[in-house]
């Protein structure tokens, strides 16, 4: 099996990921699997900056393929806020309920509240070109909670063309239809057509 890390700690995403690509020949290992690692400053403005940052930082100090992603949460009515700062919106070290607390603050009395998950997946390995996949999902921001799936905003998220909540979804149902889910499908069929070629 090809070896490829997974630039995160969060294990839902770990999660997530290792379900699309072990199938497909790929030994998933993640930040946990090292003892040291270097900083990684997330300090771009804009998704792909993020997740370029972080997969060549890892790529160079592990001398290994890896695949990074940044994702977050664009409300149209707030400017696309929190944007890049989703993990952080409502400051460093907060938990997800903090900045879903935050959000809906920031959205009382606000009619619009269309918004949208970003992801943007950067493939970087050694001695090749970066390759970018991108997707979104769409919807709006409800004002209440529903749900324990999931996990950031998903409680408050209610898809495009459902009444169900985002927390609300196994998490089948949520890799057929969610932004990293679909990129993640991007990246595998892009793989697996390389596979061929090769």
């Amino acid at each position: 099996m090809k070896e490829i890390v997974i630039a995160t700690k969060n294990e839902h995403k770990v999660i997530e990921m290792k379900k699309m690509l072990e199938p497909i020949g790929y030994q998933v290992l993640t930040l946990y699997d090292f003892l040291e690692l270097p900083e990684i400053i997330e300090d771009k403005e804009t998704f792909r900056g993020n997740a370029w940052t972080k997969a060549k930082t890892l790529s160079d100090y592990l001398n290994k393929d890896v695949i990074a992603d940044d994702s977050g949460l664009e409300v149209f009515a707030l400017n696309n806020q929190p944007g890049v700062y989703s993990a952080r919106y409502a400051g460093e070290d907060v938990t997800y309920d903090d900045n879903n607390k935050l959000l809906l603050e920031n959205l009382k009395g606000v009619e619009d509240r269309q918004a949208r998950f970003v992801t943007t997946v950067c493939l970087y390995r050694l001695g090749k070109e970066p390759i970018y996949f991108e997707d979104y999902l769409n919807g709006t921001i409800s004002r209440e909670y529903k749900g324990s799936n999931g996990f950031g905003y998903d409680p408050i998220f209610v898809p495009n063309g459902d009444t169900r909540h985002l927390a609300e979804y196994t998490l089948e149902e949520k890799n057929i239809i969610s932004h990293r889910g679909k990129c993640v499908q991007k990246l595998i069929k892009y793989l697996k057509n390389e596979e061929k070629v090769v």
